[in-house]
């Protein structure tokens, strides 16, 4: 495990998601502060819909939205209309609560995938800083499916992670389905990376991933060590129950 990571556990999702909304209003005020702005990276997942609902709820008001650009790490490749996207659940649950629009620049994941990866690339090449050749996000926030994927990145795609691309066209082994995914070198390359990650059905993957145990290098998520700053994993208890105490 990168020397740059840290885990939290905490005993529930609600405690995680409310834990994470509090300490994402520390991180970007401290954005804001330094640079007038702050530029965050979304994931889809219920454990961030947990925590949209919360600032929905309880961060209107306190949190400088107009200062916070949003960007996706993926996309389904399907309209926004749809419940399948990761850009119009958080449309619908958050975003429909606040009036920053200019701020909001979402992967259409109903066009072309081969071209919207290219003009999602050049969006961001041109909004971002650049450091080691790539755009830099101050904030990304990732989840984890039960079979070690991050982002739209899975385990028989491994090559997404040294992709000298800024998006890459995706595909779910199981279903088929394309996907528009941020390369492993475009996440690595942030600065504060955010696992929000929730569930028994990841604990094994956990475990192995922070104990390298049986080559966790198949799993896309132990490949994500971030080269300009640190990566946190939030956890709640079940995601985390097979670790050892140390942890």
């Amino acid at each position: 495990m990168n020397r740059k990571a840290s885990l939290k556990i905490f005993e529930t999702p609600l405690i995680l998601a409310e834990a994470f909304a509090k300490e994402f209003k520390i991180i970007c005020d401290e954005f804001i502060l330094k640079n007038g702005f702050v530029n965050v990276a979304l994931s889809g997942g219920n454990t961030p819909k947990l925590l949209f609902e919360i600032l929905a709820k309880d961060y209107i008001s306190s949190i400088d939205w107009k200062r916070i650009n949003f960007y996706w790490v993926d996309e389904r490749c399907v309209n926004a209309e749809s419940n399948e996207s990761n850009y119009g659940e958080t449309e619908r649950i958050l975003f429909s609560k606040i009036n920053i629009q200019n701020n909001i620049h979402r992967i259409t994941g109903e066009n072309d995938p081969e071209e919207e990866a290219l003009r999602y690339s050049g969006l961001l090449k041109s909004n971002l800083p650049e450091i080691n050749n790539f755009p830099k996000f101050d904030i990304v926030l990732l989840g984890m499916g039960d079979d070690g994927h991050t982002a739209s990145i899975f385990p028989d795609q491994l090559n997404l992670l040294e992709s000298d691309k800024i998006c890459e066209v995706a595909v779910h082994p199981s279903s088929g389905q394309k996907r528009i995914t941020l390369t492993g070198k475009v996440i690595n390359n942030s600065e504060k990376i955010i696992f929000l990650i929730k569930g028994k059905s990841k604990a094994e993957v956990i475990k192995d991933i922070f104990e390298n145990k049986n080559e966790s290098d198949r799993f896309p998520a132990a490949h994500i060590k971030s080269t300009e700053g640190e990566v946190i994993w939030y956890l709640d208890e079940e995601a985390g129950s097979l670790l050892n105490q140390k942890f």
